[in-house]
């Protein structure tokens, strides 16, 4: 043998075994949630009023979802994102958690986090977290995610980070005291986290808006944008949405200049639908007056906080340029599907030691495939519960004067017609099928603590929701840690 030959022996014995082990790249993931945003309140959806080009870019180079289904209200919506589970499974079915209260997201409970983090993932979590905040084991700092920026309990002043004289606003633990505007801070902060990327270890990057959630609050700069709109509220809800938007070309840019667009899945998801309706009360009463809620959820009924579509039918995409084409789909998709989808995405296990309700829905957004869900869950509570099979959706209030409706949303998406009376035998089935997934439901942890104030507030046992709550009662002070 030559030494040529032994030379180029020598160079195979090398490269061989590197190109058989080599894997498939494994995607980063951003997941923006935006917080109350109303579903006709984005340009793709066609709003008017509100300017949301780059999350209509995204949209409209992306996968569109349609027919997506996520939670109520704040807390249950991001404890089935973070667990692939239910919240009536661990008792976060009913309401958020407000300011004073003292439980959290069950630390038994796997998060997307710990999954992603097993497999091989750096995670980051920015902005609103809202699954615990009295005990620094419910932090997203121990339930999988390396690092965290922002606020634990469900809403701040924007600028002072305050609720009600306390502020809640921390890097990984340490309470920080910064002025600046909120959605701009963890802007920043998600620009500078994916400068800081070398492209050896995929990231999971949370950002979590407290936008276009109360308190209306906006920069001037954005509020000059729309001094056409006549009503203030609506006015610095869209400041608020603008700056939302621009914050998402922020992420994209940094995405760009990094070179890790191709291999980056990008999600903008609402965690539940905006606040419609007629009017507020108590603190807000302060700020808007008289005037209607700022939201539009456009052909749906109903407000974040109802059972119906306009609480839990939500804006969701996805963009991803070298894997998805773009498009809409119109299947049925749930909040509790992203922890095995985005987990298998990642060439992780999403299951624990407890079966998740989360179906793996790629081959639905790839592949054209029908939804793997024969029913899906919208909530079940003591009093009352909601669920959807097919076309088919019943809605049951047990609080007397009881109630059952039943819609059939393929033709009826407002929930318009109620056909109960007409349809025996479909209610008959559904109310065994909401009865079968309410036999695994665990008390409501909301009202095991908020109990002592029910006796003084009915509104608040009758879960009567105008904008406010997550504030909790008037004057509520934040429980937190003490260092």
């Amino acid at each position: 043998m030559n030494l040529l030959q032994k030379g180029l022996l020598l160079v195979s014995i090398f490269t061989l075994p590197m190109v058989a082990t080599e894997l498939p790249k494994k995607p980063n993931i951003v997941f923006i949630m935006a917080d109350d945003l109303g579903w006709a309140d984005v340009g793709y959806h066609g709003a008017k009023d509100i300017k949301t080009p780059n999350i209509d870019k995204l949209a409209n180079e992306g996968v569109k979802l349609e027919t997506f289904y996520a939670q109520p209200m704040c807390t249950p919506s991001r404890a089935a994102l973070m667990t692939g589970r239910y919240p009536m499974r661990y008792g976060l079915q009913s309401f958020v958690i407000t300011p004073g209260q003292h439980y959290g997201l069950p630390t038994d409970e796997r998060t997307i986090a710990e999954a992603l983090k097993e497999a091989g993932y750096s995670t980051y979590a920015l902005g609103k977290w809202h699954l615990g905040h009295s005990k620094k084991e419910y932090w997203p700092q121990n339930r999988g995610f390396d690092y965290f920026y922002g606020s634990t309990i469900g809403n701040i002043d924007y600028y002072t980070k305050k609720r009600n004289g306390v502020m809640d606003w921390q890097r990984n633990g340490k309470f920080i005291e910064e002025n600046e505007y909120l959605t701009d801070l963890i802007t920043k902060d998600a620009v500078r986290i994916i400068e800081e990327q070398d492209g050896k270890k995929p990231f999971f990057l949370y950002m979590a808006h407290l936008a276009v959630h109360s308190p209306y609050q906006a920069p001037k700069k954005y509020l000059d944008k729309f001094m056409d709109i006549k009503d203030e509220t609506r006015r610095t809800y869209a400041a608020m949405a603008a700056s939302m938007d621009d914050s998402v070309k922020e992420v994209v840019d940094a995405l760009d200049r990094k070179g890790l667009r191709d291999n980056t899945l990008i999600l903008f998801i609402s965690d539940n639908g905006g606040i419609v309706g007629s009017g507020y009360k108590s603190s807000m009463k302060k700020v808007a007056g008289d005037k209607p809620a700022p939201a539009d959820n456009g052909p749906y009924k109903g407000s974040k906080a109802t059972l119906n579509e306009g609480a839990v039918r939500t804006v969701a995409l996805l963009n991803w340029p070298k894997k998805l084409k773009a498009g809409t789909n119109n299947e049925i998709i749930h909040m509790v599907d992203w922890m095995p989808t985005l987990v298998g995405l990642a060439g992780g296990t999403a299951e624990g030691n407890k079966t998740i309700d989360g179906l793996d829905v790629w081959p639905v957004i790839t592949q054209g495939k029908a939804t793997p869900h024969e029913s899906i869950l919208i909530n079940a509570e003591f009093h009352k519960g909601a669920v959807r099979k097919g076309d088919w959706k019943l809605i049951k209030k047990a609080s007397l004067p009881s109630k059952i409706e039943l819609y059939n949303l393929a033709n009826d998406v407002g929930e318009k017609n109620n056909v109960a009376k007409d349809y025996p035998k479909k209610v008959v089935e559904l109310e065994a099928l909401l009865n079968e997934y309410a036999k695994g439901s665990k008390p409501a942890l909301y009202f095991k603590e908020y109990m002592p104030f029910v006796i003084q507030d009915v509104k608040t046992s009758d879960m009567k929701y105008n904008g406010d709550e997550d504030s909790g009662q008037e004057g509520e002070i934040p429980v937190l840690p003490k260092d």
